[in-house]
């Protein structure tokens, strides 16, 4: 693992915990929607870094 991916997982988890940090202080039923799908989008890319493919390989 290169440092890089190594910046990138870690930048990932923290961007996860912000998001679950905003969803637990949500509001509405909106914002938590929105939290959520982001929280989902954020792990599907940590899990591309983790497991070292390549995430806009999957947009082609």
């Amino acid at each position: 693992m290169t440092e890089l991916q190594r910046l990138l997982i870690r930048g990932s988890e923290k961007v996860i915990g912000h998001y679950q940090f905003l969803l637990d202080t949500a509001k509405s039923e909106h914002e938590r929607e929105l939290l959520k799908r982001r929280i989902e989008k954020e792990r599907r890319m940590l899990n591309d870094l983790l497991q070292g493919s390549d995430p806009s390989a999957r947009a082609a």
